[in-house]
């Protein structure tokens, strides 16, 4: 078996960016593991702007972000395994994989970053009726299809969803000469950053239908039309608010979930609210020496975001190897009350090595003139303005350390303000 100091499970932005933190940080012996047969995971077919903003001041496309990562990884000689999918992992840091070069691969690490990154909800989690026809996919294998392979999927293109890459695709559909006949939503508002829906929705007129989704897919050999019709208050079509648009293509962009098959396998507690780890301040999960970052932690509004949880998961996988911490002490929940989603960490020690802990979670509506306040046993321990707030945008709350001695059992975040 082998033996490695850190393993990074993952080797997308999350991967490479933990990966660059902890050898910075100290821990020289690290192995990057990826399915892939490249580095930079989905930002590799990712060609528009937008990216590095925050992280480089920079406007870059997603494939110059992932290169931004993979130079550092080159440069630091970082060893990295392509084509290598783990298909085990034990509470005791023991890591099986395969890849074609190596046949079945044995790795034990003092630890692990866990950075698998998330998956498209597809029809099937949808559980949409109707016929089996081709022409209905993800956003993402639109995208490969058109950045990667090099071949335009549809013709006529309804949306399901208005996740941010489904928004991007439209946009993206509609210059490359196709048709996009409506996004359809299920909410009352977008699920994707009010940027993209100005820019790539409203800036190309394309018809948006809110509190609606596809009941049925018709068309034998290939999509040929959609019926849409109003859902209720719990999500479910109403009979009678029918309308079909004819299209050839469906593509969905209904949201993304965690890879945490693996997670689940180590033993580790799994969140309900985020479906990622549940995770202590320094992004330590309930497994001692496992460390979640990234999208396989909680969706992300931002890769700049991504890679910035993930440097500051390097840095404390690097301090629980070379100090051989264990646990730090006595833990306060956070939890998410009025108006706030699923709050990560789920978890904050009562005295955090950090002079800050900084929570991050998404408002579950649009709010105007907010006030975000983090409370315990009574007392306001934290707040922040903000002038307004969408689901599709992540919201940062920052408690000071000094504030957690006196604390409650718990800590509930939650948002006051008028709802749009």
């Amino acid at each position: 078996m082998r033996k490695v100091d850190l393993v990074v499970i993952g080797g997308g932005a999350a991967g490479m960016a933990a990966a660059v933190s902890a050898y910075r940080s100290g821990v020289k012996d690290v192995l990057i593991l990826e399915r892939n047969d490249y580095l930079g995971g989905v930002l590799q077919q990712c060609i528009h702007n937008g990216f590095g903003l925050h992280r480089f001041e920079e406007d870059l496309t997603g494939v110059e972000f992932a290169r931004k990562y993979r130079d550092m990884v080159e440069e630091l000689k970082i060893p990295y395994l392509l084509h290598t999918f783990v298909i085990e992992m034990n509470e005791n840091r023991q890591i099986t994989a395969i890849n074609p070069e190596e046949g079945l691969i044995q790795i034990e690490a003092k630890a692990i970053v866990l950075a698998m990154g998330c998956r498209e909800r597809t029809r099937n989690n949808l559980l949409i009726p109707g016929t089996r026809g081709a022409g209905i996919l993800t956003a993402g294998s639109a995208q490969r299809y058109l950045n990667i392979n090099g071949y335009l999927p549809g013709k006529k293109v309804v949306i399901l969803g208005s996740g941010d890459i489904g928004l991007i695709m439209a946009r993206q559909f509609v210059l490359e000469g196709a048709e996009v006949e409506a996004v359809v939503e299920v909410m009352p508002y977008s699920g994707g950053l009010p940027r993209n829906m100005k820019q790539c929705i409203e800036d190309f007129d394309i018809p948006v239908y809110y509190n609606s989704t596809v009941s049925e897919i018709r068309g034998k050999e290939r999509v040929s039309s959609v019926m849409i019709s109003k859902v209720d208050e719990n999500r479910r079509p109403i009979p009678g608010t029918e309308f079909e648009i004819e299209c050839d293509t469906l593509m969905i962009s209904a949201g993304l979930i965690p890879e945490n098959e693996l997670t689940e396998q180590a033993g580790i507690e799994i969140a309900k609210g985020t479906h990622g780890a549940v995770v202590t301040e320094d992004l330590q999960t309930s497994a001692a020496g496992f460390f979640a970052c990234g999208n396989v932690l909680h969706v992300h509004d931002l890769v700049d975001f991504v890679a910035a949880e993930a440097e500051e998961a390097g840095v404390h996988a690097a301090k629980y190897i070379l100090e051989a911490s264990g646990d730090a002490g006595d833990t306060i929940a956070v939890v998410n009350g009025d108006g706030a989603g699923a709050v990560v960490p789920q978890l904050i020690h009562r005295a955090p090595k950090q002079d800050k802990v900084a929570l991050m979670f998404r408002p579950r509506n649009k709010f105007r003139d907010v006030t975000v306040k983090a409370e315990s046993g009574g007392a306001v321990i934290a707040t922040k303005k903000l002038i307004a707030v969408t689901p599709g945008e992540m919201i940062r709350l920052e408690i000071p350390a000094e504030k957690l001695a006196q604390a409650g059992e718990s800590i509930t975040i939650s948002l006051e303000g008028g709802a749009i």
